[in-house]
């Protein structure tokens, strides 16, 4: 099984994943852009998935600048900076729609991932989000989830997930990894490409992630300190209840982050390879997910080796018909603009973003709140495609 890809570690800084997923230097045919698409970029436009809890869905941006730690992929640019989205549930009315990401963003994503295309970056920027923009916040206090997406992918790609566990009555803090991804826009407008995706910081991917837990500390301190929060609706976190998931690499950042920050109570991994190990004590008898894609059979060995080191409540589920970016929004955005999945992908990206809340959501309902949640009990008829590890 294959998060970031099964071959050399090297290989992992040299892959364009998925829109869809094809090693570098691999030419993508565009799709044929309609007369009309090629005149309105709009035309394309996806539309994420409504969220489906009773909540309306805020959110806010955040720029958090870690004064206390010198940025790890680009030293000349002085103290670690981040751009946190923060979901939130909301008062239903307020706010204004809140845009998926900048152009600048969609047009470096679109040429690292597809180079030569012809998709307009707008068509990207543009999608459809439920989230509205600096919505007055819902009265109570909310259990916290972060959220880290997979190398070279901005933190847009989790958007879907984010909204539906807001409308749920979560807090989420969706962190962009700065230098590790295709595009970062700062406040000032400046666009931060990747530094790292070409030449592999010495130690390989495992140092992404432990750089990455790094950053989700910084981003929790910020959020939860008693005398100055970064976020003016910190009040809304129960910060003794935080959970951590992620996809890819983010995925295994939620192991580094467990393991360095007692915390964060519960984690997921979304098809990530984990470069940095469980850690041989385990996490402290703390419960952790593994969602992973079909591989027909076969097993990542850092999983089976990781798996053997979880310590508490865990699960290991396997869907069939997915491919490594059917948990993310990438399936939504390459339906809207004629992009192919990869070979075997038989889920629709529909039922992938319907499957990735599902499971997800109930693994923090149970552990962050307490809730019964049958559906992690082992296989059911409503979800045929998912499958337990024993």
């Amino acid at each position: 099984m294959t998060r970031i890809r099964r071959a050399a570690v090297a290989a992992v800084f040299t892959l364009v994943l998925p829109l869809p997923a094809v090693t570098a230097g691999t030419a993508l045919a565009a799709p044929a852009l309609s007369a009309a698409a090629a005149s309105d970029p709009y035309a394309l436009r996806p539309e994420l998935p409504r969220p489906t809890g009773p909540h309306a869905v805020g959110r806010e941006i955040l720029h958090l600048v870690d004064t206390h730690r010198q940025d790890p992929w680009v030293p000349s640019a002085g103290p670690r900076q981040l751009m946190v989205s923060m979901y939130y549930p909301a008062r239903p009315g307020t706010g204004g729609p809140a845009p998926y990401m900048t152009v600048e963003a969609a047009q470096d994503m679109l040429q690292l991932k597809l180079p030569g295309t012809t998709i307009p970056a707008e068509a990207v920027s543009g999608t459809r989000t439920w989230a509205r923009s600096d919505a007055r916040p819902e009265h109570g206090r909310f259990p916290l989830v972060m959220l880290s997406p997979g190398f070279t992918m901005p933190r847009t790609e989790l958007t879907s997930l984010a909204e539906d566990l807001a409308s749920h009555g979560y807090v989420v803090a969706l962190v962009d990894h700065t230098y590790e991804n295709s595009g970062t826009t700062f406040p000032d407008g400046q666009t931060l490409t990747c530094a790292i995706c070409d030449t592999p910081p010495d130690g390989g991917p495992g140092v992404i992630a432990q750089s990455r837990a790094n950053d989700v500390s910084f981003v929790i301190d910020e959020l939860t300190s008693r005398h100055r929060p970064a976020w003016q609706y910190a009040r809304m976190i129960d910060s003794r209840r935080i959970g951590m998931a992620g996809h890819s690499l983010g995925g295994d950042a939620a192991v580094t982050t467990m393991a360095a920050d007692k915390r964060v109570r519960a984690g997921v991994n979304l098809d990530g390879t984990m470069f940095a190990p469980v850690p041989a004590a385990g996490l402290g008898g703390r419960p952790f997910l593994l969602v992973s894609h079909d591989q027909g059979g076969a097993e990542d060995p850092t999983w089976t080796s990781g798996w053997a080191d979880l310590d508490g409540w865990k699960r290991w589920l396997i869907v069939a018909g997915s491919n490594h970016a059917s948990f993310t929004d990438v399936p939504v955005l390459s339906e809207a603009l004629g992009i192919p999945e990869p070979p075997g992908t038989t889920l629709s990206a529909q039922r992938s973003v319907q499957l990735t809340r599902t499971y997800v959501r109930a693994f923090f309902d149970l552990h962050l709140r307490g809730i019964p949640e049958p559906v992690l009990d082992g296989p059911s008829a409503a979800n045929p495609e998912v499958s337990f590890h024993p």
